[in-house]
């Protein structure tokens, strides 16, 4: 049985995890190493499977609420100049949860945040691990905190994301992996006359656009850096700009506003693939400490939810016995997250060609084969 957990890290798949536990009364201590949360992403898209699990946690009315809602499901590609290439519709997988909605992560958090307060969950910002003994079969495992406090816990939940210093206990020396790409963001003020997602597919690079509020969008765009590199971060505007100025259509206005007063954010993007078992005692990897993905498919937060949800749906199930629970959960979502991982590279590759006559006909092809690529994938 789990009667006490600790969640390290209120990232998404930690807030979800909490969220799980605590609605099936597990006394839950939350810590996070931020003594206030910040953000890597201004905004985040959510297709309906994850709306689906943020239904399961009990905070879709308010996520629906906060964001902003594609109702249609629609998806217009273009080229880099604007010339309409194809349109793919994206579905509604569950009763209630429109194909896809765009949020403020800001906003994401506050919602999460409430939820826990809600269920009495103990949130301690600007607290890490100290030091810890994993546990066992019949033992509990054992946490010192930065703020003095030692405990014993049925279950510790590592939920730190990619650089998971817990993750050590369980794959020593398992980092992430670099993917050759990097990413691009920027918050606008939205038009009243953009109400969908938009992708605009060039050399090598692409562009999208996301209403993430009834007020804002966010602009992202993918570019090949087989390298990692460094950049000031005062000259991000800049960069961004000059990176993507060969586009022009639908995203041109946008990328004309990017200056020195514009929330710009570059990240590289990696991954982590850690291999089974996922625990090591009663010390469990989730979220983007396991299974960190490319963006491509925008799958890495409903993954995220639904580690958490499983995992209720496996205690609800009568796994009573936490090192057969462990096991038996990494095995359940470890191929559902390969596969999700593998999808978005590939999309990531389709959008990364890099010379004009491979352009042209991944382009001529997508009228044919985009749609189906969606509704495979789904």
């Amino acid at each position: 049985m789990i009667d006490s957990a600790l969640v390290v890290g209120a990232g998404i798949a930690g807030c979800s995890t909490a969220i799980v536990l605590a609605e099936r009364g597990v006394a839950v201590t939350l810590v996070e190493k931020q003594s206030a949360w910040r953000f890597a992403s201004s905004g985040i898209f959510v297709y309906s499977n994850g709306l689906a699990n943020l239904r399961r946690i009990g905070v879709l009315d308010e996520i629906l609420a906060a964001g902003f809602a594609i109702e249609d499901g629609r998806n217009p590609y273009v080229d880099e100049l604007g010339s309409p290439i194809t349109t793919t519709v994206y579905p509604s997988v569950a009763p209630g949860a429109p194909p896809i909605l765009g949020i403020k992560r800001a906003e994401l958090h506050r919602i999460l945040a409430a939820r826990l307060a809600h269920l009495g969950v103990d949130l301690r910002l600007g607290t890490t691990v100290d030091t810890v003994d994993p546990g066992s079969a019949v033992e509990r495992a054992h946490v010192g905190l930065s703020d003095g406090s030692i405990a014993s816990h049925d279950l510790v939940v590592a939920a730190e994301g990619l650089r998971s210093p817990l993750r050590e206990l369980v794959h020593p020396g398992l980092a992430p992996r670099n993917t050759g790409f990097a990413i691009w963001r920027s918050v606008h003020d939205r038009p009243d006359d953009l109400d969908t997602k938009i992708m605009a597919m060039g050399v090598g690079k692409r562009i999208g656009i996301m209403p993430i509020s009834d007020d804002k969008l966010y602009v992202f765009g993918t570019v090949v850096e087989p390298e990692k590199r460094w950049l000031d971060p005062a000259e991000w505007p800049a960069t961004m700009r000059a990176t993507f100025a060969e586009f022009q259509g639908p995203v041109r206005r946008f990328l004309d506003e990017v200056s020195e007063h514009t929330e710009v954010l570059y990240t590289v993007v990696e991954e982590v693939a850690a291999p089974l078992p996922w625990h090591r005692g009663r010390v469990l990897l989730v979220g983007d400490a396991a299974h960190a993905s490319t963006p491509f498919m925008g799958q890495g937060g409903a993954m995220a939810v639904e580690d958490g949800v499983v995992l209720g749906q496996m205690l609800d199930d009568g796994f009573a016995d936490v090192p057969a629970l462990l096991t038996a959960f990494g095995e359940r979502r470890l191929p559902v997250c390969r596969f999700v991982q593998d999808r978005s590279r590939a999309v990531g590759e389709a959008g990364a060609v890099e010379d004009a006559a491979s352009v042209a006909r991944r382009n001529a092809a997508m009228p044919q084969t985009a749609q189906r690529q969606v509704d495979d994938f789904y």
